[in-house]
């Protein structure tokens, strides 16, 4: 059995896109198709920059979406296959979700690039830029992090935001307490915690305005039936009900990225091999939890050939 999944924030870089756009009109189409919903050049920025423009939260996660969608289709059209009946499920890393949930048929690819836009929007906007921050902590289990978010908080919001894979947990909040969870993670047994190069704190408290702004879009472009089941970052479980996730997707902007746990889950539900679609980031993450199952990413036309030859 085998799972696609999709790669969060962190992931987009300058010339994203630019060689499969370059050797496929399936990919270009996506493209002209994500420049058309958002009414801007979001490919230009993708394909040349300025990296500033394109780390902006706002740009990155439709980028990082666009990216991942036109890898899909041009797997779809030029490998002749079509997702239902290649993947058993789904999965997204924090954004992610949207993408995965593009391709499982729940939103259209215009409609996922106008939310991830309004979702980057309102995550910028929901804390002044200075005041919330996020550190990631390496050789640090749930546990011991989710310690040190308690001693470092003081009055403050530290809160776990991304229970990543075994050795890496990120935390989220007021820029001091963050700090504060640096100088102490040597403390609770943690290696060491490093400042992220992010735009505002994700995945905790802080995010609330976000998270009502995500509800009111979502209650006007609610989700529709999805091919396959998805595996939900808030519950770590298999949604199938487009009801719930939208409920699910408004819980997601401040709570925990439960990624750990999601991947433990499908490989219980009998998942054997895990297919990034348009990044690498989320494929070491994998072999970490699950270092016993097959673990693939495809991102260029090379990969989408070998996939395609390997699965038809």
């Amino acid at each position: 059995m085998r799972a696609f999944v999709f790669p969060g924030q962190g992931s987009q870089k300058v010339g994203m896109g630019v060689d499969l756009a370059a050797a496929s009109a399936a990919a270009r189409e996506v493209f002209e198709e994500v420049d058309d919903a958002l009414g801007q050049k979001l490919s230009i920025i993708m394909a040349e920059g300025p990296e500033d423009q394109l780390t902006l939260t706002e740009n990155a996660q439709p980028a990082i979406m666009a990216n991942a969608i036109a890898v899909l289709r041009v797997l779809e059209k030029e490998g002749g296959l079509t997702l239902a009946e290649v993947a058993n499920c789904v999965a997204g890393h924090s954004l992610g979700e949207y993408t995965a949930l593009c391709a499982a048929g729940a939103f259209s690819l215009a409609e996922t690039a106008r939310l991830l836009k309004l979702r980057g929007q309102a995550m910028q906007a929901a804390v002044p830029v200075g005041v919330g921050a996020m550190c990631a902590l390496l050789g640090a289990d749930l546990e011991k992090a989710q310690s040190l978010a308690e001693a470092a908080a003081e009055g403050q919001v530290c809160q776990v935001a991304n229970d990543n894979d075994p050795t890496q947990v990120v935390l989220s909040g007021h820029r001091e307490a963050i700090e504060r969870a640096i100088a102490l993670a040597k403390d609770h047994g943690i290696k060491r915690g490093i400042l992220l190069p992010v735009s505002a704190p994700f995945h905790c408290d802080l995010m609330q305005p976000a998270a009502d702004a995500m509800a009111e879009a979502l209650e006007k472009t609610p989700p529709k039936a999805f091919r396959v089941p998805l595996f939900a970052n808030v519950t770590a479980g298999a949604v199938e009900d487009p009801a719930e996730e939208q409920r699910l997707l408004v819980e997601q902007v401040c709570g925990r990225v439960r990624w750990r746990e999601s991947v433990v889950n499908i490989v219980a539900s009998g998942v054997d091999e895990f297919v990034e679609i348009g990044g690498k980031v989320i494929t070491p993450m994998i072999g970490r939890i699950a270092p016993d199952v097959k673990v693939t990413s495809i991102v260029s036309m090379d990969d989408i050939e070998a996939l395609a030859e390997e699965i038809g």
